[in-house]
């Protein structure tokens, strides 16, 4: 079903959107220094959002996700890094949806939480609301747990590649994403029913990735270079008619713009289409 809508709405997809969110954050941190009062007009705040603030729907992404010291800018050095080699493991279509059902998912969880207040405030509760009682807890939904959703995405990914903790230890990335997945089901349990509505729609978008690809085999570094080659390779050289592939079964008359290769890994003459031939299980 992906592949079917990547080849319909792929056109569309925004390239380098790290780089965009990164920008975004330099610019909230710009409004923080040199007008901090217009800070809370910026964020998702579904109340106001229905009062006719509809630009809090996508203002809210300019809030950066903490302050800004040395260590908010190895984080977003780090994030970039990440981002970017996501990106070029999934396409920039697939990343594009992790990324921006990660928001939608934010953002309805806002109302989700505003509608839970209301039914144990009742009616009068709108006041508080507008008072601004509640301004505070809707900071809770801001970009911070997307980018943990990319960090443990990521370390899915790649689970064995290798980052230096504290710039000296080098941990797998499976470890990291275990003790972040630690952190955050306890951040879960021990925080205000805001932080709980946050998490849990943040982190939607990756329990859908992770369990949509359980059957898939990890891809090593080495294996996106091997993929880039392949998509430039397939442009400059398509194949001829009559393949098809072991896994799905698809010919190139059932659909003439899929492309096959041979893998060499496999024991045997197997041969694969284009969506199946770095996420198939090796015949050994």
């Amino acid at each position: 079903m992906m592949s079917k809508f990547e080849k319909k709405f792929g056109k569309y997809a925004i390239p380098n959107l790290t780089l965009i969110l990164i920008i975004c954050y330099v610019a909230g941190y710009v409004i923080q220094f040199t007008v901090p009062q217009m800070t809370v007009y910026l964020t998702l705040d579904p109340y106001f959002i229905l009062q006719g603030q509809i630009w809090r729907l996508v203002t809210w992404i300019l809030i950066p996700p903490s302050s800004f010291d040395i260590f908010t800018l190895i984080m977003l050095f780090f994030y970039y890094n990440i981002g970017t080699n996501l990106e070029r493991a999934w396409g920039t279509y697939r990343y594009n949806v992790y990324l921006f059902s990660g928001m939608l998912f934010t953002i309805i969880g806002s109302f989700l939480y505003m509608g839970f207040v209301y039914l144990l405030g009742g009616s009068d509760i709108g006041m508080y609301f507008a008072s601004g009682e509640f301004r505070d807890e809707f900071f809770d939904f801001s970009t911070y747990y997307i980018n943990l959703s990319i960090f443990m995405a990521f370390a899915v990914t790649y689970p064995n590649a290798q980052v230096l903790l504290m710039f000296v230890i080098p941990v797998k990335m499976k470890w990291m994403g275990i003790l972040d997945a630690i952190l955050l089901g306890a951040m879960f349990l021990e925080g205000e029913i805001s932080t709980k509505f946050a998490i849990a729609a943040c982190m939607l978008n990756f329990v859908i990735f992770y369990f949509s690809t359980l059957n898939l085999r990890r891809m090593a570094p080495k294996e996106v270079k091997r993929r880039t080659e392949f998509k430039q390779q397939v442009k400059h050289n398509p194949s001829p008619r009559g393949h098809k592939c072991a896994i799905c079964g698809r010919t190139d008359a059932d659909d003439p713009t899929l492309e096959f290769r041979y893998c060499s890994k496999c024991n045997g003459n197997y041969e694969y289409c284009q969506n199946h031939l770095f996420t198939h299980e090796h015949v050994k």
